[in-house]
């Protein structure tokens, strides 16, 4: 389990980004207790921020964000592809690839680059929550696995569109109103669960899994 977190701000960073960034990351320490990593531009306004829980490559090579050698694709993911070493061999096969490590998180943004994103959630098998920043096309895209076992919130406070593993993580936020989505409560009483897109809060939603 590990946690992401960041924000694209409408009309440019602050000098404070970086206070907003480790606020929302200290919310979700708990769920990525072994590192942290920031990526930010200035330029294209927007933050990614995570927390690590090192599983499966422990070393440095595996934190994130993560960037993509050729430096188009930038990727905080929570959640584990189940299928990354037959993946990692389907690469391997077309394309000459040099790895700095051998974290599943490498093979997906790989997959993204050589594949595109619709393909390389096609071909993975896993569990996750992810955003991905297209560096050349300025697009953020979030993305969360089929049945939904990894959470990812998401909404605008202001100018400012936050998303995050946590909802703590919004919460902290300066700005932030807590005022309560009535839909939501008529969803807890009736089934017990807040059904996707909606979140406690209004206007804050959670990601629909598989989308």
């Amino acid at each position: 389990m590990c946690g992401i977190a960041g924000f694209v701000d409408k009309n440019s960073l602050k000098q404070n980004w970086n206070n907003n960034l480790n606020q929302m990351l200290l919310a979700i320490e708990n769920r990525g207790p072994d590192a942290q990593g920031v990526w930010h531009s200035l330029q294209d306004k927007i933050c990614f921020g995570h927390t690590r829980l090192s599983i499966i490559d422990i070393s440095d090579s595996g934190s994130q964000p993560m960037q993509s050698t050729c430096g188009r694709w930038v990727i905080t993911f929570n959640g584990e592809i189940y299928n990354f070493k037959e993946l990692k061999k389907l690469l391997n096969s077309n394309f000459q690839i040099t790895w700095k490590g051998t974290s599943d998180t490498e093979v997906l943004l790989n997959l993204i680059n050589f594949y595109g994103l619709q393909k390389a959630l096609q071909l993975s098998s896993g569990m996750f929550a992810f955003a991905l920043y297209d560096c050349h096309e300025k697009r953020l895209f979030l993305s969360r696995d089929r049945v939904g076992e990894k959470p990812l919130f998401y909404g605008w406070i202001k100018n400012t569109f936050w998303f995050g593993s946590s909802l703590n993580s919004l919460t902290k936020l300066s700005g932030f109103n807590k005022e309560i989505n009535p839909n939501a409560i008529e969803y807890l009483l009736k089934h017990n669960y807040i059904k996707a897109p909606h979140s406690i809060y209004k206007n804050i939603y959670k990601l629909i899994p598989g989308t």
